[in-house]
């Protein structure tokens, strides 16, 4: 029987969903697709995305691949699996893709966005975390190098999931920028781990709040801690910014919201 494949791009709010992966007695953004897909297309599909955010995080622009037995324009897909998705999921665009292309297994690297909130928000507190403290983010700027490199982020990572992967990973650039009301801290990397990025901020954080040093965090990068676990920021900032594959580029550090 031929087979077609589709990539997929899209965004969603993640609040509301257990996390992109399909889960048992749970709601989650693969399933939601697939269901949309099947109801359009009336004949099964299979979806796979380039990354699994956790619950209650979001995607700017998440990549996924789709596999149907029917042939369809791209844009009909589209616009069909939007007619059947709920209002938090949208798909973006959709292409032909080859035969052998696979969402997560051709991703070259993946970038994150976390959004603190300066103040305290009626409309924005789904994208952001509020931190009341003033924060030196010239600190929090000046550490983020710590980071930056093939390291080992056995610290950073929840072993719950995925207990046999490795805690290495090259995170190749991070990014502080403050825009108003929000702080806005972006990380590229090869791949990443179960509550590696909200680790990271939530440590980044204690060290702008004054309640670490450099060499704290320093510390945590070359021998286990338990303390990033301690630090770990709310889903609600973080946000699956791009996947990169060959020839994409990252746009300029742009907040999906505005806060005056």
């Amino acid at each position: 029987m031929a087979s077609y494949k589709f990539k997929i791009l899209l965004e969603y709010d993640g609040t509301g969903y257990r996390g992109w992966q399909t889960q048992k007695n749970a709601r989650s953004v693969q399933e939601t697709l697939i269901k949309a897909a099947q109801s359009f297309l009336d004949v099964p599909v299979r979806i796979q995305g380039a990354g699994r955010t956790d619950a209650g995080v979001h995607a700017l622009e998440q990549a996924a691949h789709l596999e149907s037995p029917k042939k369809v324009h791209p844009d009909i897909l589209r616009t069909g699996m939007n007619d059947h998705l709920p209002s938090s999921v949208n798909i973006l665009r959709v292409e032909n893709a080859p035969a052998r292309f696979h969402a997560r297994h051709h991703a070259l690297s993946r970038s994150y966005l976390y959004l603190i909130s300066r103040r305290r928000t009626a409309f924005g507190k789904r994208y952001v975390w509020w931190v009341k403290d003033r924060l030196d983010c010239d600190k929090m700027k000046q550490t983020l190098d710590v980071f930056q490199g093939f390291h080992d982020f056995a610290s950073f990572a929840d072993k719950r999931m995925d207990k046999e992967a490795s805690t290495k990973v090259n995170i190749e650039g991070l990014w502080l920028k403050e825009f108003d009301n929000i702080i806005a801290v972006r990380i590229l990397g090869s791949h990443f781990l179960w509550k590696m990025v909200r680790r990271i901020v939530g440590v980044t954080v204690e060290l702008g709040r004054g309640n670490l040093t450099r060499p704290d965090v320093e510390k945590m990068m070359t021998s286990f801690s338990e303390l990033p676990a301690h630090f770990t920021a709310p889903p609600s900032g973080l946000f699956l910014e791009k996947v990169l594959y060959e020839g994409d580029k990252l746009p300029p550090v742009t907040p999906p919201i505005c806060l005056l």
